[in-house]
């Protein structure tokens, strides 16, 4: 449904064992192959890919990492239970966005933007250096120099947003901006899809800019939640075909930043 091409991988598409992993995985995804059920035997998997044994098994390995299969003695390949895959693996989300839960996916996403972002602008505002300012303005001023590029410019947003996190001078807060990157990525890319987003949202990374360079943390929170609600309005067009008006509150959020006052 969406398009991930961009989106960082862990594999190479172009070895075997990568296009096997991703076929398997996108069947896992799709829900052909469902948790606790166990994959056809490797000679079965060998004639419908036409690959040898050894290939196979780099792809299970491929596939065992990111915690969506598990392999055991007599019984073959399993696959794992939802809840043990790595959800942020770059393939895993790539995969989950061209699954038929693709919208329920990219609501998930948004969710935890709004659970981590919000919180670390306010810490970034209490304690960036005069470097980590700058940084976070560069990204900013880029981002607008970008103009109509889009990919440029969700370049520079991510450089933007992981800059913030790294601000907060938290090394699990900065270390997540990188563990999201790609449903980061996956986010703005999205949102960017809408006609008028990119003027629209501006001013609204400048408002956060603004209030960490001032050390307003409570404005830097509030201003991050006003981002995001742009971000997940623009989303909401997209998956309802633009029915959303821009001043439209998403329900589940609104109340997501209820349970956090």
């Amino acid at each position: 449904m969406f398009s991930t091409d961009n989106t960082t991988r862990t594999f190479s598409r172009r070895s075997i064992h990568g296009q096997i992993a991703h076929e398997i995985g996108r069947s896992i995804l799709r829900g052909d192959l469902a948790p606790g059920e166990v994959l056809p035997g490797e000679i079965a998997l060998g004639l419908q890919f036409g690959v040898s044994r050894t290939v196979l098994r780099e792809a299970i390995k491929v596939l065992a990492a990111k915690g969506m299969v598990e392999s055991r003695t007599k019984i073959g390949t399993k696959v794992r239970e939802r809840a043990q895959w790595n959800m942020l693996d770059p393939d895993v989300l790539s995969w989950s966005l061209a699954s038929h839960d693709a919208d329920r996916y990219a609501t998930s996403i948004t969710e935890m933007r709004y659970i981590l972002e919000p919180a670390g602008a306010a810490l970034a505002a209490e304690r960036a250096t005069p470097a980590q300012k700058r940084r976070i303005r560069d990204a900013y001023e880029a981002m607008a120099a970008a103009g109509q590029d889009l990919e440029e410019s969700i370049q520079h947003d991510l450089r933007f947003h992981q800059a913030i996190l790294e601000a907060t001078n938290n090394a699990f807060l900065a270390s997540m901006g990188h563990v999201i990157e790609s449903a980061l990525a996956f986010s703005f890319k999205l949102s960017a899809q809408a006609r008028d987003n990119k003027a629209y949202s501006l001013p609204l990374h400048q408002a956060v800019l603004d209030c960490i360079e001032k050390s307003d943390a409570p404005g830097a929170q509030a201003a991050m939640l006003r981002l995001l609600e742009n971000a997940q309005n623009e989303i909401e067009q997209i998956l309802t075909g633009g029915s959303e008006s821009r001043d439209t509150k998403v329900q589940p959020q609104r109340r997501l930043r209820q349970a956090h006052r």
